[in-house]
């Protein structure tokens, strides 16, 4: 039986393409959400702010984030694009990638460098087949995975981590120089996206932090505090995908709202945007409603609510300054729903009915093949997206 994220898309034009894309995506990243929810999970118990703070078991948290989800999404698209094959030398470039972008985590380059590594290597197959000579065949194809998988993963080492750390870098400034110009509510044109490809601590810790800790000390409050921790729009968007979401994905919106709700793991709604991105629109109306409203309202925290939960939130509101605080949120988390809501067409399109399998480049399914021991899924895509 053939399930999908995505409604089936059809058509060639721009509209089209974007839709496939996102279902891309969906293929790479929604595979991995139970892992997504154990890492948030684990750092909403376990850091130093969090509800049963544990130094040792807190030390699963960067590993799993900078290392095991990138690997585990380089992985499945590689799977998407060219079987076990590609996964494997997905996984292989994916590790180069990580450590090319220093401290950045690399979901982003993971969907970029998996699926390349594994297209090269699909590339190769097909020239090569039934040219191998007789005895040879093992040989062959474990050297050219293991050639093209380490190749990709030095270019992963060399290019592509530092560009994406470089993008980081100039996104930080962006927001920076907006920030310095008295353009508050515009910022979530940049970081609401920035946030979506896990920049969120490099922007809230490099820029609003610091920023605001400045503005704290001579006013007593600062509005920067609020502004990549607002846990108004996440809540938002996982509220609609529960309503009108993907029927596949409805069942695991209840825990990522409370993880990222009462937790404070922002990241845990990430990959929601990503499997459809036109919702980023929705993130950014949300996001930016809520600025305009802790502006007009006066609204402040006295420091940096860490990690972003309306818990913390609460706790480091000023005396007098609930209500600012709370409609901003709630205004915020209003505007992201309605948006997304209508971009997500209602739920219209959203059955569990089987997707048939089209012959044509606008196939794009997961199924689930029989015969599998395990009952694992094996997720399959046309290559001539890429």
């Amino acid at each position: 039986m053939a399930t999908d994220y995505t409604p089936q898309v059809q058509g060639t034009g721009f509209k089209a393409s974007v839709q496939r894309f996102g279902g891309y995506l969906a293929g790479m990243v929604m595979p991995n959400i139970g892992a997504f929810i154990a890492w948030g999970l684990i750092t909403a118990l376990f850091i130093p702010t969090g509800w049963i703070p544990n130094e040792t078991m807190a030390e699963l948290v960067v590993p799993m984030r900078d290392v095991l989800l990138p690997i585990l999404i380089g992985y499945t698209g590689g799977r998407l694009v060219h079987g076990q094959r590609g996964a494997v030398v997905a996984a292989v470039a994916t590790v180069g990638i990580i450590v090319g972008a220093g401290d950045v985590p690399m979901f982003l380059g993971a969907m970029i460098i998996g699926p390349l590594a594994a297209y090269l290597l699909k590339l190769f197959d097909n020239l090569i087949e039934e040219k191998i000579p007789a005895g040879f065949e093992m040989l062959i194809n474990n050297f050219s995975a293991g050639i093209i998988g380490g190749g990709m993963a030095l270019v992963g080492l060399w290019v592509i981590g530092p560009v994406v750390s470089t993008g980081t870098d100039a996104i930080g400034s962006a927001v920076d120089w907006m920030v310095g110009h008295s353009l508050l509510p515009f910022v979530s044109i940049l970081v609401e996206p920035a946030k979506v490809l896990f920049l969120n601590n490099a922007i809230n810790h490099g820029v609003f932090g610091p920023l605001g800790v400045a503005e704290a000390a001579t006013d007593g409050d600062s509005i920067l505090f609020m502004i990549e921790s607002n846990p108004g729009p996440g809540l938002g968007l996982l509220v609609a995908f529960l309503l009108f979401g993907p029927r596949l994905l409805r069942p695991s919106t209840p825990a990522a709202i409370i993880i990222h709700f009462l937790g404070g793991i922002h990241e845990i709604y990430f990959p929601y945007v990503l499997m459809k991105p036109r919702l980023i629109l929705a993130m950014i109306a949300g996001g930016a409603a809520g600025v305009w409203t802790f502006m007009v309202t006066g609204a402040g925290l006295v420091g940096p609510p860490s990690p972003g939960s309306i818990i913390a939130y609460l706790g480091m509101t000023p005396r007098g300054g609930w209500f600012g605080v709370l409609l901003g949120v709630v205004i915020s988390a209003a505007v992201t729903f309605a948006v997304a809501s209508v971009l997500l067409g209602f739920g219209r399109g959203e059955g569990k009915e089987p997707v048939e399998e089209d012959s044509g480049p606008q196939a794009a399914s997961i199924d689930t093949p029989a015969g599998d021991a395990a009952g694992a899924h094996a997720y399959r895509s046309t290559p001539t997206t890429y």
